[in-house]
């Protein structure tokens, strides 16, 4: 009996190992994948040469310096895209990929690491830096200022948008000579959006973070107009599953909408969702403001333990102050 329950166990053990060798395989780098070296002094001197020959799963190291003029679209599975020694810096200098922003980023499950870019511009008022159309995207520490839009998604339903630890700023469009807004972050109609640890501020009428995917978690940032005045620090543009948590948040006397956070301000109102709002400080430098706005018809939303300074009204809408 004892050899049959060691031979049980045995086979038990070895089917154990091979689906435990199965699932690490499942997450490993895809065969082949390779270390591309992007620099002045290397074969492949600008990102855009990369783009032509990386396969699925390579990491491409971009020399510290400034790339001008050089903008690349992505197509790629599994990439990890990152400065080395240094930051290096990509400026537009009035070139756009797709005629959309420095890099358009097509390939899921793509990481951007240790990257500036700056100064996109097209016709159509958006011009970012980075366009994400494929799935799953992950900036960090990043920064991306003085385009038209710092970044912009599409409207893939299946889309994942984190930026952790990166700063956007001044990233702006003339409203009153075009009639058309610039917004440091603008997430379209995606999955899921995080944003943690970063600084975004400077934005001039539009927002500084604009979203309408369908979750949003919005944790310990540092969300401030400074020297710009956004119509809203945080707009919740279509409401989601949506938690603003542990943020600094101020407003200049320059807003022209007196409210830092809005919730489903567009489209249906009487669409569900959820909204906690806790743990933020938020200081307001102009006139009467609203801390939350809430459109919706169907949600109440949750503030608690927020610190609120200067003239504000904690709450316009549904939901309850605690």
């Amino acid at each position: 009996m004892w050899a049959d329950r060691k031979t049980c166990w045995t086979l038990r053990s070895l089917l154990g190992l091979l689906v435990l060798a199965l699932a690490v395989g499942s997450f490993a780098a895809p065969a082949g994948a390779r270390v591309l070296q992007v620099g002045p002094e290397r074969a492949l001197k600008v990102p855009s040469a990369a783009a032509k020959v990386a396969k699925d799963g390579d990491t491409v190291e971009i020399a510290a310096g400034e790339y001008r003029g050089d903008v690349a679209v992505w197509r790629q599975n599994g990439l990890r895209l990152r400065g080395v020694g240094g930051r290096p810096h990509l400026r537009a200098a009035g070139r756009a990929a797709e005629r959309k922003a420095i890099w358009v980023i097509k390939g899921d499950d793509v990481v951007v690491e240790n990257i500036e870019m700056s100064g996109t511009r097209v016709p159509g008022f958006a011009g970012a830096g980075i366009r994400a159309e494929g799935g799953k995207l992950t900036l960090r520490n990043v920064h991306f200022h003085d385009h038209q839009m710092g970044i912009l998604t599409n409207n893939n339903g299946r889309g994942e948008l984190a930026i952790i630890d990166s700063e956007f700023n001044h990233n702006i469009v003339d409203y009153e000579r075009h009639g058309r807004l610039g917004h440091n972050i603008y997430v379209g109609k995606i999955a899921s959006f995080e944003l943690r640890g970063s600084h975004v501020h400077g934005a001039v009428t539009g927002h500084q973070v604009k979203t309408r995917a369908r979750r949003n978690t919005i944790v310990g940032n540092r969300i401030v107009d400074g020297d710009g005045g956004s119509s809203y620090l945080i707009d919740l543009s279509e409401g989601g599953e949506s938690i603003v948590r542990d943020n600094l948040l101020e407003q200049s006397e320059r807003a022209p909408n007196r409210a830092a956070i809005s919730y489903m301000p567009e489209g249906d109102r009487t669409r569900r969702g959820t909204l906690f709002v806790g743990g933020n400080l938020f200081r307001n430098e102009g006139s009467r403001a609203v801390f939350v706005r809430n459109f919706a018809e169907n949600v109440e939303a949750v503030l608690s333990n927020n610190v609120l300074r200067g003239d504000v009204t904690p709450l316009e809408g549904r939901g309850r102050v605690r």
